[in-house]
């Protein structure tokens, strides 16, 4: 699997960001990390508009076709913006450096809640009944302020429910 970009436009973005690969760091673990961003971005894809190019096939989110901005500017159906690439190296070189921290697990059985061992108190809570799957797994999931500003622009605006009386 191929991630977003390359390696030597990873590289210069990181430059350019300030960031330094740790000593050592491969090509293949430039890639697998790059592999790894890129499927953090694809995360977003019931939020984008349009629809993959190439079909359920399609590897990745994107290019796309029928896509366009928050503004409603069209995106031609062979491009991925550059700011989807870059987003995907911001998550690749977190990645890169904290492997996994984009992905955390998630386990449904109970939550700490309260129990208490002396003077330190801790509570349980109850995921059945307190806490759905999907908050669980909203809690767990990082938000990174740059990816979400690099990829806002590609996001589908949610508009509130219209109520007809």
């Amino acid at each position: 699997m191929a991630g977003y970009g390359n390696n030597a436009d990873f590289t210069a973005y990181a430059d350019a960001a300030g960031y330094v690969f740790p000593d050592g760091t491969t090509d293949a673990q430039k890639t697998a990390a790059r592999q790894r961003g890129s499927l953090v971005i694809d995360r977003y894809e019931v939020r984008f508009s349009g629809k993959r190019t190439g079909g359920y096939a399609q590897e990745r989110a994107w290019p796309r076709t029928g896509a366009s901005t928050y503004y409603g500017e069209a995106i031609p159906s062979d491009v991925i913006p550059v700011a989807i690439e870059n987003a995907s190296y911001e998550a690749a070189f977190l990645e890169l450096t904290n492997p996994g921290s984009l992905s955390p697990v998630v386990t449904g059985s109970a939550t700490v809640k309260r129990e208490k061992l002396g003077q330190l108190e801790v509570e349980y809570q109850d995921t059945a009944t307190d806490v759905t799957p999907a908050d669980l797994v909203a809690l767990a999931t990082p938000v990174v302020t740059v990816i979400e500003g690099l990829l806002w622009p590609f996001l589908c605006p949610i508009l509130p429910g219209i109520l007809v009386v």
